[in-house]
């Protein structure tokens, strides 16, 4: 605080420890007790000479009776106003020892404020600026005394750096808004960085205060959340609603000027597998590499955000451009994204679909747009990925009959519109019947009886195998319970089902209700099941298999490892899957690899099946590979259980094989 007088709040001009001049001593008292002091000393004059009188000798009794009365009268009045006086003098004192606390109370409140504190009086000069008003500016005392204009003050500011980048600017502004009789705020922010934001309120007199905060953590930390708002944290792309804003400013544009745009939607195809099976730290620098070249390929206008989890979007300014731009865009970014990644001691080879909106002529909402452009990147997607489609409105269409069709297939499982058939499985070598595969069909009021491709698929997609897959799991015991004692059923499951957190549950009630011996069920599960060695599936697993349940690795060898998957669970048997059995007789490469998993299912002690068996070529060279059973058309297609070719004596029985291809 600059130092002032606390009982006249003027400027203090005495220097400390200096004695006040003898001559000055009724100068330096207040003026009541003066005035008291001479008025006592006059009474006693006046006493003295009419006493000296009495005792010289007046002459009458009455006289000296007079005298003696108008002495007593004075001396009582001058006591009186002597009392009185006093009176007045202790009344102003206590009044200005209150006056000086409360303006030292102010004076240590000003001084001990957090902010920076500045008072100018009517003149417009500085009356009182506390400590951390200059210290906030890196003033010295001399720069921000008492009597100094703002401007000389804001002008010291500026000498030192503590202004805008535009100094002169800077001063206008202040100066302006200064002394505007109603209260006001500004934001400053200084050449170093820093953020001040300055509270003015008008005073009475005409003066003005302001209080000064430094407010650049808190502005910081407001732009930080305002950025996480609008910006992927992983990344630094823009997020949806960031994105979407975009689009709809463009859209503003386009309606104006007529100035065209893409939308861009990117989904990484099987990155989820890659994310289980090594990471998701791997799968986090991946997703960064991704956004680094998506970056690299878009022109400077454009905008490129991650949607969330895999799924990247570009907003492609075409102006007035050529509209194969477009395909130029997707075409390098389908390259890019292809091209191999080195994460982390791994080198990874991933692709992308993509799905494209053109506006106006797909629309200028932003939320339809990019449903278009999803709707693209789902055909794209479903025609074999690594592509890039245009959305057309067949695609609509397409969508909304999917939707019908999710719903058709729920009714379908409250209508119980599906039904099992059965597939036999021989043994190899003998060719004895040794269990049977249930495969479920969909008898559909208006279709006939669909097969498993047509809506398994949707099914996993829309839930709604969970309660099919219950049932399908239910009525395969109740028939298996039917079948000859030494045949066993096999029951695909589908990864979505070890979601639902009650599979273990579901296969004990459906073995408990049936009566079916847990030995005589399979349940054949895919590698997607066991993706980044699953504990929760694979706890699953093991539960199923002390029940007494085999489990059975499906589809093996068409994974990323699936030589892995033989150490993480115990399997009790693989099967070969079709696409090596098709190629078997005139391809020594598919050879080659049926007798390496046959080999390799022998050391470990696990049964092997082949699927797809349809000549008796393929079955002789099965055989010779070590093959343990065989599963196809050359055996018999997938029939109702009525249908089967059973033998009900304690020997297995013998494939009818052609009859069974025949019919």
């Amino acid at each position: 605080m600059k130092n002032f007088d606390v009982a006249s709040g003027e400027s203090a001009t005495q220097t400390p420890g200096q004695d006040v001049p003898a001559a000055d001593v009724f100068a330096a008292e207040p003026q009541s007790q003066t005035i008291a002091r001479f008025a006592l000393i006059g009474c006693l004059i006046v006493l003295g000479i009419l006493l000296a009188v009495l005792v010289v000798g007046i002459p009458g009794q009455e006289t000296r009776y007079l005298v003696s009365t108008v002495a007593a009268s004075l001396v009582l009045t001058a006591g009186i106003l002597v009392l009185m006086v006093y009176k007045i003098a202790g009344d102003r004192e206590h009044s200005r020892q209150k006056l000086v606390a409360e303006k030292l109370r102010l004076h240590s409140a000003i001084a001990n404020m957090p902010h920076g504190v500045c008072m100018y009086g009517p003149d417009r000069k500085l009356v009182v600026a506390n400590d951390l008003y200059s210290t906030m500016y890196g003033l010295r005392p001399d720069h921000a005394r008492p009597g100094m204009t703002l401007d000389e003050i804001l002008r010291a500011r500026v000498a030192i750096g503590s202004s805008s980048k535009d100094p002169e600017e800077y001063v206008a502004t202040r100066l302006a808004e200064a002394f505007i009789p109603e209260p006001g705020c500004i934001i400053n922010e200084l050449r170093d960085g820093r953020i001040i934001a300055i509270s003015r309120r008008p005073l009475p007199d005409g003066g003005s205060a302001a209080i000064h905060q430094d407010i650049t953590a808190q502005k910081r930390a407001e732009e930080k959340i305002l950025h996480l708002a609008h910006y992927d944290s992983l990344t630094e792309l823009a997020n949806r609603v960031k994105f979407l804003d975009e689009i709809n400013k463009s859209a503003e544009k386009c309606r104006e000027s007529g100035e065209r745009f893409a939308v861009h939607l990117l989904d990484l195809d099987r990155f989820k597998d890659v994310n289980d099976s090594l990471g998701h730290a791997v799968g986090d620098f991946l997703l960064c590499e991704v956004a680094t070249r998506v970056r690299g390929c878009v022109g400077p206008n454009d905008v490129v955000a991650r949607l969330g989890g895999d799924e990247f979007a570009v907003l492609q300014s075409l102006g007035r451009a050529d509209p194969d731009e477009v395909g130029r865009l997707a075409t390098a970014l389908l390259r890019a994204i292809a091209e191999p990644f080195h994460i982390i001691s791994h080198q990874l080879m991933i692709e992308t679909s993509i799905g494209v909106a053109l506006a106006p002529l797909h629309g200028l909402d932003g939320d339809a747009l990019l449903k278009k452009a999803d709707l693209a990147l789902y055909r794209s997607k479903s025609e074999g990925r690594n592509a890039w489609r245009l959305f057309e409105d067949a695609m609509e269409r397409d969508a909304q009959a999917r939707l019908a069709h999710a719903m058709e297939l729920r009714n379908a499982v409250l209508e119980e519109e599906f039904e099992l058939h059965y597939q036999p499985v021989y043994a190899a070598i003998g060719e004895t019947m040794v269990g049977v595969e249930a495969l479920v069909r969909w008898n559909n009021p208006k279709r006939g009886l669909v097969g498993p491709q047509s809506f398994i698929p949707l099914a996993e997609e829309t839930g709604v195998i969970i309660p099919l897959g219950r049932w399908i799991l239910e009525e395969a015991c109740r028939d298996a319970a039917g079948l000859p004692s030494h045949l066993r059923v096999a029951v695909n499951l589908s990864p979505v089902q070890f979601k639902s957190g009650d599979l273990v549950d579901s296969v004990k009630a459906a073995l408990r209700e049936s009566g079916l011996p847990a030995n005589r069920l399979e349940l054949e599960i895919t590698e997607t099941v066991l993706l980044g060695n699953n504990a929760e599936n694979l706890y699953v697993l093991h539960q199923l298999r002390q029940l007494g349940i085999a489990i059975v690795l499906d589809d093996f060898g068409t994974g990323y490892s699936s030589m892995s998957y033989l150490l993480s669970f115990p399997f009790d048997k693989i099967k070969i899957d079709r696409k090596f059995v098709s190629e078997l007789t005139h391809r020594n490469d598919c050879a080659a690899i049926v007798n390496a998993i046959s080999g390799l299912a022998r050391s470990l002690n696990i049964a092997t099946t082949a699927e797809g068996v349809e000549s008796d070529e393929q079955l002789v060279l099965l055989r010779a590979a070590g093959c343990t059973f065989a599963q196809g058309y050359l055996f018999g297609r997938p029939v109702p259980k009525s249908d089967l070719a059973l033998d009900w004596s304690d020997a297995p029985a013998k494939a009818p094989r052609r009859h069974l291809v025949n019919g």
